[in-house]
């Protein structure tokens, strides 16, 4: 047998800007970025707008084309802004996908020109799917617009679209060329939006920094009353201890068994499906992290202080931490419609073994291979009840 070895490495570099009024003429980020491109001048620029975001800042596509005509030596828009629907929906709607691929074919975008989206992490998923594989790789500058994105999807490696019912069951892990944070976007999302992105810093907090997760627990309150100050600090934190994770894992393109960052993510993923995408990606999170650590205290890796802790910071944060969805079926495990299905997709999605990350301690996760559905049904009634508590309080 004849065997021809050969192995290589591909350093990946990527910036995470942090700025305000990114489209202001005299602000010369994107300029920069796409500079050091070092590519054809002046560079083509293919422009893809959420129509969320237009809707809630309709001054928005004006500012950007006249931003791109004032930096016209180096910067050139290929065709009109493409302002495509906004959330989850995307990633369903095939014709979106398209409606890009279409753009790249007709304007001549090739890997020496930009396309920059414009908007939540649906968004970017979608348009990060469509620049990887258009040429087999087109650079991509985000532009992320809520919390959410800012501080978590934006800064991946990952672009996926929902295929088979499946959340992310097409995709592949291309890097951007660059994500360019403006804060300005969040100060008009919708309260719904602003929370939900703070899951995702939860979530990161509680595997990786205690520390930080104090600091969401001390300023819960000022953050679900929109302190801009406390975000930017949360966003920023949460984004470098992302990237640090991409980049100093050891696996960024999770070739291994494990996906340590999808803590509560089984549930999340499966319950978005089932709410037929009522909950935002966020506000599932939410209610994943609270299940997983129910779990992770009925087992007897967290101790119940800590526990507590977590699911009051979360309520304080203005999460509801139940949805009916939640037990449909929870005691038929097998049935489509039962949120364990959500396991079975992870698994799937590593391999065949079942790999999930709990809790030891706030600040420190723990990896199991096989979970106690017996126990996980317990952490449905006990979210169920607090639940009502939270109603029958309110009322």
């Amino acid at each position: 047998m004849n065997v021809i070895q050969s192995s290589f490495t591909v350093p990946f570099n990527y910036q995470a800007y942090f700025t305000q009024d990114l489209f202001r003429p005299d602000n010369l980020l994107l300029c920069d970025i796409v500079q050091q491109g070092a590519g054809q001048a002046p560079a083509k620029l293919l422009i893809v707008l959420e129509g969320e975001v237009a809707n809630s800042q309709p001054t928005l596509p004006m500012a950007i084309t006249t931003y791109l005509t004032h930096h016209q030596q180096q910067l050139v828009q290929c065709g009109e802004i493409i302002v495509v629907g906004g959330g989850e929906g995307l990633k369903n709607d095939k014709h979106c996908l398209e409606q890009v691929y279409q753009a790249i074919n007709t304007h001549s975008i090739c890997r020496h020109s930009y396309i920059v989206a414009i908007g939540g992490g649906a968004l970017l998923d979608m348009v990060g799917f469509a620049a990887a594989t258009a040429h087999r790789g087109i650079r991509l500058i985000r532009v992320p617009t809520t919390v959410l994105a800012q501080a978590d999807s934006a800064v991946g490696v990952k672009n996926a679209i929902n295929y088979f019912g499946k959340k992310n069951f097409l995709g592949c892990f291309a890097p951007p060329y660059a994500v360019l944070n403006d804060f300005n976007f969040l100060t008009t999302l919708p309260q719904r939006d602003w929370l939900a992105g703070i899951a995702e810093a939860v979530k990161v907090a509680l595997l990786k920094d205690a520390e930080f997760f104090y600091f969401i627990q001390q300023h819960a309150s000022a953050l679900a009353q929109r302190n801009m100050d406390k975000m930017q600090h949360v966003v920023q934190r949460c984004a470098a201890l992302h990237i640090a994770h991409i980049s100093g894992s050891g696996d960024p393109f999770e070739f291994g068994s494990s996906r340590p960052l999808d803590f509560g993510h089984w549930a999340a993923h499966k319950l978005e499906h089932l709410t037929a995408h009522r909950l935002r990606h966020g506000e599932a999170v939410a209610i994943g992290i609270a299940l997983d650590t129910t779990y992770s205290y009925l087992a007897g890796y967290l101790p119940e202080a800590a526990w507590q802790q977590i699911l009051a910071t979360l309520q304080q944060l203005g999460f509801y931490l139940y949805e009916p969805e939640l037990a449909e079926y929870q005691h038929l495990p097998q049935h489509s419609r039962s949120i364990f299905g959500g396991l079975r997709e992870f698994q799937e999605h590593l391999g065949g073994e079942l790999t999930i990350m709990l809790l030891a301690d706030i600040g420190q996760g723990k990896e199991v291979h096989s979970v106690d559905i017996s126990l996980y049904q317990q952490a449905i009634d006990y979210l169920a009840t607090i639940s009502l508590q939270v109603k029958q309080y309110a009322n």
